[in-house]
Order: structure tokens, then sequence, then C-alpha cells
């Protein structure tokens, strides 16, 4: 069976693959290391005629009051029409307020005006690249006293509004239900019909005052909580392109295709699983 799982592309591993060509699903770039045009660019440019490519944004701002910066759009929809992606994705979070833009996803009240802020936005989105992105759910830390939606009502209600997919980041799930102390199993009830990616990474585990905190890092392997999910993920929703993230301390390209062959093995297994309950 064809891998489902793939890695993100990152420059120390570049020559390598270019190289080498290992077996894996596809390859995920982030679009902003891509915007200007650069040897990597035409590298990864090269890479597909052998591998399906996802795009992954980290700053078009979709919770941002302010809308999409234009000028940025530009530049994504730009790249999105070089490289033809199997899919494009961004995040629930927005960075820049009033021309001043943070190096950092922050966290959204989950509550009517922002609903209407993100819907407009990933509309716009959707409209200037002429196909469906997809929206990942968030990593947090802290939750809005004014939150009226939980974040799984949140996303579902973005799907239903723009039509847009979801990209549901499993380590993600496990930190936020971590922090603010929620039941993971609450995002098992968003429409799987619109999941069209699963990611999956590493986390930092952290103490704050006494407290544990699991922070976001993407800078180890998947902790055996995540991949526990992460059956349950797959078990509820079926197999989808999944990808192995890790974008601190990054390792030896062999332990990513490692990381990304144990996704398959467990998407196997559940399949195997779903034909024998069938």
């Amino acid at each position: 069976m064809d891998p489902v799982a793939g890695i993100g592309l990152r420059a120390p591993h570049l020559a390598e693959i270019a190289r080498e060509r290992p077996a894996t699903g596809f390859l995920e770039i982030h679009a902003e290391n891509h915007l200007a045009g650069s040897p990597a660019l035409q590298a990864v440019e090269r890479l597909r005629a052998d591998y399906a490519l996802s795009i992954h944004a980290v700053g078009l701002s979709l919770g941002s009051v302010d809308g999409l910066d234009e000028a940025h759009l530009a530049r994504v929809a730009a790249l999105v029409r070089r490289l033809e992606p199997a899919l494009v994705s961004d995040h629930l979070s927005w960075s820049s307020f009033g021309g001043r833009y943070f190096n950092d996803l922050l966290p959204l009240p989950y509550t009517e005006e922002a609903l209407g802020v993100v819907v407009r936005n990933v509309q716009r989105l959707q409209e200037r690249l002429g196909r469906q992105v997809s929206i990942e759910n968030p990593s947090c830390y802290l939750g809005y006293a004014q939150s009226a939606l939980s974040e799984p009502e949140f996303l579902a209600e973005v799907v239903s509004r723009s039509g847009c997919g979801l990209l549901l980041d499993v380590n993600n799930i496990a930190v936020t239900a971590h922090n603010l102390r929620l039941d993971a199993r609450d995002w098992l009830g968003l429409p799987g019909e619109a999941i069209t990616q699963y990611h999956l990474a590493g986390h930092a585990v952290n103490d704050a005052d006494g407290e544990t905190i699991l922070i976001d890092d993407h800078g180890s392997r998947v902790s055996d909580g995540v991949w526990t999910l992460f059956a349950d993920v797959v078990q509820r929703f079926g197999r989808r392109p999944t990808l192995i993230e890790w974008d601190t301390d990054v390792p030896q390209l062999a332990m990513l295709l490692d990381e990304a062959a144990r996704a398959d093995r467990l998407i196997a297994a559940e399949d195997r699983n779903a034909a024998r309950a069938a």
C-alpha cells in the first residue's frame, strides 16, 4: 500500500531528498519560506515530479479584523499557481493588526463576531486562490472568558459558512485539551467530511508555577498520548494525508521518515479493523 503519511520539507533535508527520493506520502512546505523565489524553491518545484505537495501558510492572519493583507495574499496565490499543490492550509489564528505584525499564531475568542471575521477572510482567501483551503485547529494555553462556543463548535461553523476544509492537528488537540482541562474526545464530533489532512508533532512538557503545561514546539517525536489519540481520530474519521511536523531541533531525515512510517502502520491497522467490523 502506498504511504499516506508525509513529512515537512525542511532546508537541512532538501538536498538529501532531491538526491535519494525516499518513499513518503507527500511533502509540505511553509508558504512564507518561499514567497520571494529562490534556488530552494526551484528545487522544490523539481520534486513535484515525484511527490504531491502541500502548502501550509503561517502568516495570512485569518482572524484579523483588518482583513487579509492583499499584497501578502497575492504572493501566496502566485506560489500556489506555480507549485499546484494538492492541499493549501493556514491556521485559525491572527497575527496582524493595524499594520503591525506579530511573530506568533495568536488565539481568538470563540464568539459570533470572531466567527464572522474568520468566515469573511477564509472566503476571500478561497476566492483569490480559486480553490478550497483547510483551516488548522490551534494549540491553546489560555481560554477567553468571552467565548460562547467551544473550539469544535466554532470550527464546524467556519466550515458550514465558508465551505473550507479542516486540517486536524492531533497534537494541537492534545495540547489544548490538557492546558485548558478539556476533553480531547470533544473534537471527535467535528464534521468528518470536511477533514482533508491530519498533522502530528511532538510537544514539550513545561512546569509553570507548579502546573504542567504542554508547549507545541514541534521539537521531538510524537508522544505516546498523541499516538493513542490519533488512533481514535483515524478510527472515527478514516485515513487522510497525515503530516509529521518537526521544526525545532530538526533531526536526521531518517527519523522523520520513521515517524511517518509509524503513522502509516497505525492507519493501515485501523483500515484492517474497519474492514473486519464491516
